[in-house]
């Protein structure tokens, strides 16, 4: 049966009309480039060429096979552009999560693009899931990267998952611009001890919720927490409307809303972690090649 190198060889034959020009554009010597031509016809059991001393044509089933000689040769060309290409992890699938607060985060709209640039052939499958449930999403093999914002909860998912800390992102206080302490460059927790608050309801994010509860507690007091809203963003329209202050990521500025002030906080520990998890033992080249794109991205690169 013959092989690509012979059909790379006829090809070139048959465009230079020429054994002595079609093997200095091969780079070989002609004796070997003729055997090997002949060795494809008697396979073949075709002449595909007519040759005398001055000069060689094709025959009819020559320009056939010509065409169909083309083809093959760029159906393999393609082939190996597409293996290599996912070798290199430019080429694929991969599944990404992000917790609703990332959103406003430049890290992940900065990977996305960058990412896209490198690797556009790869398909991003993208989901909203907040931190807990991507946990449960990579072990569960639903998902192959997230951005979260905690370390895992379980001990059977802290072994089984890698995390690349991206960022540990200020927090900020989300008060009314009526609040006494709106428009301050900074405060403690401890000067709203007497403040009702509004947060996301616990089940649904934990990390944000305890944050606030731990700070407090630090702080000297217990918050007292008389709303919820489901969604992040939708905690400050419930602020505007005088209902509580607000703990949020400091990526949360973006988000202008008429009636809210942010002030940052000067306590110890008042961040949120941002980091991308996957599969401690996944090492596919399309997500080694997505983790290595988030470090050259990264805001804060070495957290």
């Amino acid at each position: 049966m013959f092989d690509l190198r012979q059909l790379r060889y006829f090809v070139a034959v048959a465009e230079e009309l020429s054994f002595t020009r079609a093997a200095l554009r091969l780079h070989l010597s002609q004796p070997p480039l003729s055997q090997q031509v002949r060795a494809l016809e008697e396979d073949l059991g075709v002449r595909l060429l007519e040759r005398t001393k001055r000069h060689v044509e094709l025959t009819e089933p020559g320009r056939v096979f010509l065409d169909q000689a083309r083809q093959i040769l760029a159906k393999a060309d393609e082939a190996r552009s597409q293996v290599t290409a996912a070798a290199a992890g430019y080429s694929g699938q991969l599944r990404l999560a992000y917790s609703v607060s990332v959103s406003f985060h430049p890290a992940l709209p900065q990977a996305l693009l960058r990412y896209s640039q490198i690797a556009p052939r790869v398909a991003l499958q993208l989901s909203e899931m907040y931190t807990e449930p991507q946990y449960a999403a990579l072990l569960g093999g639903q998902i192959d990267v997230g951005f979260v914002r905690d370390v895992p909860a379980h001990p059977q998912a802290a072994r089984s998952v890698r995390l690349n800390v991206i960022d540990r992102e200020p927090l900020l206080l989300a008060l009314p611009i009526g609040h006494p302490l709106a428009g301050r460059s900074s405060l403690h927790l401890a000067e709203v001890a007497g403040d009702a608050f509004v947060s996301q309801p616990r089940q649904l994010v934990a990390t944000l919720y305890d944050r606030l509860v731990k700070l407090a507690t630090r702080a000297g007091f217990q918050p007292t927490i008389i709303q919820h809203a489901q969604q992040i963003n939708g905690l400050l329209a419930l602020v505007a409307g005088g209902l509580g202050l607000a703990l949020v990521p400091a990526s949360m500025r973006v988000v202008r809303l008429a009636g809210v002030s942010y002030v940052p906080l000067e306590d110890a520990d008042a961040y949120l972690l941002l980091a991308l998890a996957s599969r401690a033992q996944d090492t596919s080249p399309v997500l080694q090649q997505f983790l290595a794109t988030v470090a050259e991205t990264a805001l804060t690169p070495g957290l």
